[in-house]
């Protein structure tokens, strides 16, 4: 599955790494949405891949915010 792959890619970054990550996925959402809007996106089924890996960041984020913590 490509979503593990992206997990292990993912859970040997840093916070700073996720961070950076999050704000070119959100950007990408966008380009996304509004390629759709346009009528230019060839698959809207990447709008919802996005959607996940940016939910697995936030994720992950919190995970290790929550370690740090601890």
């Amino acid at each position: 599955m490509k979503s593990t792959k992206f997990m292990d890619e993912m859970k040997n970054k840093s916070l700073e790494q996720l961070q950076q990550e999050l704000t070119s996925a959100k950007r990408e959402l966008f380009q996304l949405r509004f390629k759709n809007a346009t009528n230019q996106l060839d698959k809207p089924s990447k709008i919802r891949t996005v959607k996940r890996n940016i939910a697995r960041i936030n994720t992950l984020m919190v995970q290790k915010k929550q370690v740090a913590k601890a």
